[in-house]
């Protein structure tokens, strides 16, 4: 178990480190997109290329930033029934659905992605926009962050088995959102 622990840790810290760039990629959109105003309203012109480098950046930082989130466990619950558990009531919930949910949905996602993916990258897939830019590096951060998502998931079940046997300590206390 200490070897799969050490795996475990070592996804996270791949993760942690990647959700660093999606931080970033935040704000280079931001600042992206007040240039593009400030361009298209102030200066009477428009580019295509910096509009979709503004979604390629956004599928960068929601596929880097998902499995750091999951780390943090701050991830999509229900939380009617998970809130109310007390002891290692919510841990065995949280692999329930790392088991039943994020693998078979997450592992299916990844699945379908990688030959979109390398369709796209064969074939040189170019935006219908005028001005626009290449598809494949935003395709590809599909496979990448599912994938990143599903290590993530194996070291979030490892985490909490670990913690089950007492070998490892985590924080179970959660708090509901609040709305």
């Amino acid at each position: 178990m200490a070897a799969l622990l050490k795996f475990a840790l070592g996804i996270d810290w791949v993760n942690e480190r990647l959700s660093k760039i999606a931080s970033w990629a935040v704000f280079i959109s931001a600042m992206i997109c007040a240039g593009n105003a400030f361009v298209r309203y102030g200066l009477d012109m428009s580019s295509n290329g910096w509009l979709e480098i503004q979604w390629y950046l956004f599928a960068v930082t929601v596929m880097l930033g998902a499995p750091y989130v999951l780390k943090l466990n701050e991830h999509v619950r229900v939380d009617l029934i998970y809130g109310k558990l007390k002891g290692n009531g919510p841990v065995y919930i949280d692999l329930f659905g790392f088991i039943f949910f994020l693998f078979p949905v997450i592992g299916m996602l990844f699945y379908m992605c990688v030959p979109y993916f390398y369709q796209a990258f064969v074939s040189g897939e170019m935006s219908q926009n005028a001005g626009g830019l290449i598809r494949w590096p935003a395709i590809l951060t599909l496979p990448v962050g599912f994938g990143l998502l599903l290590l993530q998931g194996v070291s979030e079940v490892i985490k909490r088995l670990a913690y089950l046997g007492g070998i490892y300590q985590m924080d179970t206390h959660y708090e509901k959102p609040v709305q």
